[in-house]
């Protein structure tokens, strides 16, 4: 299949873009560098460097049978003080990918949505039927493309599908973590055991969970590629499909905090600071609904085995 992967430049992107040219297709990476990297696409893969704005004559070009849509701003903080960015790249961004999709009558798309659509969730773990209320632009403009997609579908006979992840993490072929700005835990916790941090701060330890820090779901990144490859054929013509994707049980802070020092051997200072405010207790993920329809599961459980991907990558690029 003919593949176009919007935002194959970065994390998830990259990793997918492998397993696409490892799967037989024909992939086109479009990517405007904004927070991606040109050496991250895969060999095999064709780049073109554009915005979604301007992506139709790359499509009219390409004639992509489906589009996986990973280009997004994604900095939660930032699009708190940021949000017309945010609503023009990720929603006006996605528009225009849209349509030149319609215009060259590929009407197969995946896109990376995300946990941050149901804001702090009423019952843990999270169903798809969950009330959606985001509690950052971020979010609100993964459920405005969400809306949008299901208006395709119903309009264009688009066949759809929204793929909600939590949090994901580890390596896979020889692609880990890299942002400019680091947000996520466990690249920052391995930023300390590599000498880059001094330490590193856990927002609040009096949380109602077992060791008082709070509970995340965690995906490997090789799992969410797995998801994703089976969710490209999955949707009927005028069906859009919205899955969960997670472990399904959870990591707290501390727990993470701990595979790292196991992984890495480096003690790992921490510093406890005050709760963020809007940060939930729990987040864990139901991922019944693809398990059953798609007979997707995760295959990196262990937390130690996750680090331990990040970590052997993150010390590639440090010696490269």
């Amino acid at each position: 299949m003919r593949v176009l992967v919007a935002g194959g430049a970065g994390y998830i992107g990259s990793v997918v873009t492998a397993a696409l040219l490892e799967g037989g297709h024909e992939v086109t990476v479009l990517d405007d560098l904004s927070t991606g990297h040109a050496d991250a696409v895969p060999e095999g893969a064709r780049f073109v460097q554009a915005t979604l704005q301007a992506s139709a004559p790359v499509l009219a070009d390409v004639r992509p049978e489906a589009v996986l849509h990973f280009a997004a701003k994604s900095l939660v903080g930032e699009s708190q003080v940021r949000p017309e960015v945010y609503w023009e790249h990720n929603v006006g961004g996605s528009l225009a990918l849209l349509e030149a999709m319609r215009a060259v009558d590929c009407r197969r798309i995946v896109f990376s949505s995300t946990a941050a659509t149901y804001g702090e969730p009423d019952q843990v773990p999270i169903r798809e039927d969950a009330r959606t209320q985001p509690t950052n632009t971020y979010g609100a403009t993964k459920l405005a493309v969400d809306a949008m997609l299901t208006s395709y579908a119903t309009a264009y006979d688009f066949a759809a599908v929204s793929l909600r992840y939590f949090n994901v993490a580890g390596a896979a072929y020889g692609r880990g973590e890299r942002h400019t700005t680091e947000t996520h835990l466990i690249p920052i916790a391995l930023q300390v055991a590599a000498g880059e941090r001094e330490a590193m701060t856990v927002y609040g330890e009096d949380y109602p969970t077992p060791d008082g820090t709070c509970i995340r779901d965690y995906i490997h990144v090789a799992d969410l590629a797995d998801a994703h490859l089976l969710a490209l054929t999955a949707p009927q013509p005028g069906e859009h499909r919205v899955y969960n994707l997670g472990n399904g049980t959870g990591f707290s802070v501390q727990q993470v905090v701990d595979a790292v020092r196991e992984v890495t051997g480096h003690p790992v200072p921490v510093q406890v600071g005050e709760r963020r405010a809007g940060d939930p207790a729990q987040l864990v993920a139901s991922s019944d609904r693809i398990r059953a329809d798609l007979g997707w599961s995760p295959r990196h459980t262990d937390m130690a085995g996750i680090v331990r991907d990040a970590w052997e990558v993150a010390q590639e690029r440090g010696r490269a």
